[in-house]
């Protein structure tokens, strides 16, 4: 069958790519809900370095989607059967390295086509089915699961006392690592530490939250998630480093196109661990739709949630990358392409 396959070829230019659909090893997925982020609109606006969008495109953008099981020759799913998909291709790993790290890993809208398809030919094994969970919220999974695969690895590695947890960034990934901490270690205090008070007046099921212009001077915290990126990524971790406690744990997970200095002298006197997240794997899929699966936690993810119109045309693909400009945190969209 032959199959449309929206591609990005250069910046803001979207293109059909024709492709034959096979029928006998996968599952056929037809997508329903899809959401943007950061990066698909640094490679929609260009703003990457021009070797990387010259090494990456064409590709169809999209990584984070949730769809409706069309075909699946094996029966593992069943016809109409709701699924959220997962981006990463596991390369080399083991039970000590993660498959979003392993040697060899691919990612869908990174250098390979995304999920801006009619129809998505994807390996059982990639595909999570959930239920009790409305669709645009089921369209930000892998943006939920980023912070579960922090999550998983930040108990794995963190002393015992939690007495506080600080949370850097006022943005998306804050309110999503802040919603899933506080569900998490309901006895700990979570700290959302931000710039702009519009946006952190957003978190007000955390226990405070503080302007980093005005944090204390001997104002402490146990353990730490880095969560602005960008050029605040700097300043972020300088604040963590001055207020985190000896042998603190500290999650970096916002991502910076530049290099950043970093003050080691008092990560070595402190004996801080760094720990960096990025991506995530099936696991933290499952368990971030278990934690979807409370309908408190769902209302709390559409405060983030901004949805668009139904995008039925390329026209209406461009639309959406521009209203999401000025959206500060989550793009959604009905997909019927």
């Amino acid at each position: 069958m032959i199959n449309y396959v929206y591609q990005l070829v250069s910046p803001r230019v979207i293109s059909i790519k024709y492709e034959n659909i096979d029928f006998n090893d996968n599952v056929i997925v037809k997508p329903l809900y899809m959401a943007i982020c950061h990066a698909d609109q640094r490679y929609y606006t260009g703003n990457r370095d021009k070797k990387v969008l010259r090494k990456k495109l064409p590709m169809a953008l999209i990584h984070e989607c949730c769809g409706e099981v069309v075909f699946d020759k094996s029966k593992k799913f069943k016809k109409g059967q709701k699924v959220v998909l997962i981006p990463n291709v596991p390369g080399k790993y083991n039970d000590e390295i993660y498959e979003n790290y392993g040697e060899g890993a691919k990612f869908l809208s990174s250098g390979y086509d995304g999920f801006m398809r009619e129809y998505i030919n994807i390996s059982q094994d990639r595909l999570v089915p959930f239920e009790n969970i409305s669709l645009e919220v089921a369209a930000i999974t892998e943006f939920i699961s980023v912070g579960t695969h922090a999550l998983e690895r930040f108990k794995k590695i963190s002393h015992s006392n939690k007495e506080k947890i600080g949370i850097w960034g006022d943005g998306s990934l804050a309110f999503i690592v802040s919603n899933i901490l506080k569900k998490e270690f309901p006895n700990s205090k979570i700290i959302v530490f931000g710039k702009n008070p519009e946006k952190l007046s957003l978190f007000s099921f955390v226990d405070e939250t503080i302007l980093v212009d005005d944090i204390p001077e001997d104002y402490k915290i146990d353990h730490a998630f880095e969560c602005a990126g960008g050029e605040g990524s700097s300043y972020a971790i300088d604040d963590i480093i001055k207020h985190i406690k000896p042998q603190g744990s500290v999650m970096l997970m916002g991502v910076s196109e530049n290099r950043i200095p970093i003050n080691t002298r008092d990560i070595l006197e402190k004996g801080l661990t760094f720990v960096g997240c990025s991506r995530s794997g099936y696991k933290d899929f499952e368990k971030a739709v278990e934690l979807m699966k409370d309908k408190k936690f769902q209302m709390r993810l559409k405060m983030i949630i901004q949805e668009q119109e139904e995008v039925k045309t390329i026209e209406d693909i461009h639309k959406v990358f521009r209203k999401d400009l000025n959206n500060p945190f989550k793009t959604v969209f009905k997909w019927n392409l």
